[in-house]
């Protein structure tokens, strides 16, 4: 794990597409995470918004979101497959590897994991020609798949070489969720971990659950819950991955910040994740006095 492995997600800043990739840029970041909609509602269309972002310098590592895709039957799953493939085409445009795709809240959709898992396989068979991988996230709210071992599962079950699972540590922290089924998780299965925090130590209602979600997520290192941060990305980095980490924030206040300095608060934020990985991975030696000494 270095500091080119981490970027933000365009949630998380403020401004023009064109601000948001200027700031990550600056700030040292080499990648992004962007949403569709970051694309599709450039001023100049779609064709202009992918020639910015080819030009910039700055690699895609994946678009967000697939929505309530799994589960589905009937002219229900055509229309959301149809949608995939939009997305997916829109990867392939803009040069992203990984569509990301979180887990239903539809009323509609089966939980049946072997139906979820098909679903899946599915999607991943359809992003082969496009050089599209899918990742899929658990949300806590999710209403078949809340915790990412049920993820993990299906993925699994899939057992798809285009298909991975996307670990996201406020999901994880806000539904309490034990860490050791981590190291059950290959770290070439990993598709994608997105990083972020909160400021109190639990969640008390699902009210509560969706606000923090959506408007008061913090940089790892600023919320009430590193310890837990550390031990994940301490159990990611000894699974084998070696991916991509993403800042996915969302964060009232930092839209009203200057995109620079947040890009510098996510830049000093990537410092720490990596100092909780390498500074736990020292290996101890004796000295000739018979003390331990890190290396």
């Amino acid at each position: 794990m270095n500091l080119s492995n981490f970027g933000m997600d365009t949630i998380t800043l403020a401004g023009t597409l064109e601000a948001k990739l200027e700031a990550s840029r600056v700030a040292g970041f080499t990648q992004l995470m962007l949403w569709a909609k970051d694309l599709v509602n450039y001023p100049g269309g779609l064709d202009a918004a992918v020639q910015l972002v080819r030009g910039s310098g700055v690699r895609v590592t994946g678009i967000q979101v697939m929505r309530d895709y799994e589960g589905l039957s009937g002219t229900l799953h055509d229309y959301k497959v149809d949608i995939a493939k939009s997305m997916m085409r829109i990867c392939h445009a803009v040069g992203a590897p990984l569509l990301m795709v979180c887990s239903s809240t539809s009323k509609h959709a089966s939980g049946e994991s072997g139906k979820i898992a098909r679903d899946l396989a599915k999607l991943a068979t359809l992003g082969v020609p496009l050089n599209v991988k899918v990742g899929f996230e658990a949300l806590s709210w999710g209403r078949n798949i809340s915790e990412y071992q049920q993820a993990w599962e299906v993925v699994e079950m899939a057992d798809h070489a285009n298909l991975g699972v996307v670990i996201d540590s406020f999901h994880m922290l806000a539904n309490g969720a034990e860490l050791d089924s981590l190291g059950q998780i290959p770290g070439s299965k990993i598709a994608m971990v997105q990083l972020s925090d909160f400021m109190w130590r639990e969640i008390r209602s699902s009210e509560e659950r969706l606000e923090t979600a959506r408007h008061m997520r913090v940089f790892p290192g600023e919320g009430e819950h590193s310890a837990e941060l550390s031990a994940l990305v301490r159990s990611i980095d000894r699974a084998g991955y070696r991916g991509d980490y993403s800042f996915e924030v969302f964060n009232d206040d930092y839209l009203q910040m200057a995109p620079e300095l947040v890009a510098q608060r996510a830049r000093g934020s990537a410092k720490w994740v990596t100092d909780q990985v390498l500074r736990r991975s020292l290996q101890i030696r004796q000295d000739p006095r018979g003390q331990q000494m890190a290396l």
